[in-house]
């Protein structure tokens, strides 16, 4: 097999490489900026089903997040009435609430699981025979949610929930045969600009006096699945589950690209995913920043391991935090660098250590780090060992500006 060697292919053969050889575009997050939109297919994500009548409880009770959303109706949003007219769209629903992103933790507080939980498409979504209106649904208080979450650890997850669930009227299966995991990103993609064509899809189906056939039919699946604005970040892209005998709507055959450029993407947000990236069993999810990827609700009442994040919340102060940084030279010019993870990230003058790196693609990277020690004046950080390879902190735009200040007036207070 002929390996892929990025940087002996000029830009213009760039999609022709995606489509043939599903290879890396490049370490350079330039590349995806201009290559974007793009999308993949998430191997490294799996698909579980939640049905039952207690579905909406049992999750509401394990989980950081508020889910009791997406077992709300979903057919139209509030106000609406039956006399309204319709007006005849592809098969989507009115409104689907957006997906909830949220994490499953040990009973002391500690990250075990992430998860992107999705509502499918209502029954009353769909057009029924005459093409005219949606189709009736009797009423029913079953609840069906699916889960995007790490492939590598489902038969871990899958006994873990069924451990939990005890007598709540809930089954949950594998159902990875049949729906994929799919993530759009790319500069285009995240952009604001009006002219670029948003997939979200809270705002297109069954209309009032408004026909948005065509854009409803390139955003969504007759079967009524469609893309969703990442919950976490904007700047993400588009995340969604479709079903795996499918290709999504607005994917282009030579914009599908290997799974490695949206971790790219990712890196470079200073986003982590998956129970590997965010150790299981000992990330604290609050350093990890959970709260600033509405990841957890902090009034939603109680849930497994809350109490551990109430106390750190509300002490208001996180001294470590996931940061993105690049592996640059001595002369800042960014360099590729195999790095394992929990490689130590030390102070060039103090020699002490400020953090580990939880991953490394290329020349991007995300790892834990003192705050007050990363983005101080004239910080010089290297990997350990490695003083030729040094770390070039990134604060992302995303942050608040708390994060940082928080610890700039701490480190005023104690030096008067």
């Amino acid at each position: 097999m002929r390996s892929c060697n990025h940087r002996s292919f000029p830009l213009r053969s760039l999609f022709s490489r995606l489509l043939l050889h599903k290879c890396p575009l490049s370490t350079s997050v330039s590349r995806l900026t201009e290559a974007g939109p793009l999308a993949s297919r998430l191997s490294s994500r799996a698909v579980l089903r939640f049905s039952g009548p207690d579905t909406a409880n049992y999750l509401q009770n394990l989980l950081t997040n508020d889910i009791l959303p997406l077992a709300q109706s979903a057919s139209r949003p509030s106000g609406d009435s039956d006399q309204e007219s319709y007006v005849p769209t592809p098969n989507l629903a009115f409104y689907q609430p957006p997906p909830v992103y949220a994490a499953l933790l040990t009973p002391q507080g500690r990250f075990l699981y992430d998860l992107f939980l999705y509502r499918p498409p209502p029954v009353e979504g769909k057009l029924d025979r005459s093409g005219s209106g949606p189709v009736k649904e009797e009423n029913n208080k079953e609840v069906t949610l699916f889960a995007d979450v790490d492939s590598e650890f489902l038969d871990e997850i899958l006994s873990t929930f069924r451990r939990y669930r005890l007598r709540s009227k809930v089954e949950i299966e594998n159902a990875s045969d049949d729906f994929s995991c799919w993530q759009q990103f790319g500069e285009r993609v995240s952009s604001s600009d009006p002219s670029t064509e948003d997939p979200e899809a809270s705002s297109i189906g069954w209309g009032k006096g408004l026909d948005r056939a065509s854009e409803s039919a390139a955003q969504g699946t007759e079967q009524g699945w469609q893309w969703f604005t990442d919950p976490r970040l904007d700047s993400l892209g588009f995340r969604g589950i479709f079903p795996s005998n499918t290709t999504p709507p607005l994917v282009e055959a030579d914009k599908e690209t290997d799974e490695l450029n949206y971790v790219l993407w990712r890196l470079e947000k200073g986003v982590a995913e998956g129970s590997t990236e965010i150790p299981k069993g000992d990330a604290i999810p609050l350093e990890y920043n959970f709260a600033g990827l509405n990841a957890i609700s902090f009034d939603k009442g109680c849930y497994v391991g809350q109490e551990l994040i109430a106390r750190t919340h509300h002490r208001g102060v996180i001294r470590k935090r996931l940061t993105p940084f690049k592996l640059v030279d001595a002369n800042g010019e960014e360099v590729e660098e195999v790095t394992s993870p929990s490689s130590e990230i030390v102070d060039d003058e103090s020699g002490r250590k400020v953090g580990k790196a939880i991953k490394v693609l290329g020349s991007r990277g995300i790892g834990i780090l003192k705050i007050e020690e990363a983005f101080k004046p004239a910080a010089q950080l290297s990997l350990k060992d490695r003083g030729d390879v040094k770390i070039k902190v990134v604060r992302p735009d995303w942050w608040p500006a708390e994060w940082i200040l928080v610890h700039d007036q701490q480190s005023g207070a104690a030096s008067i």
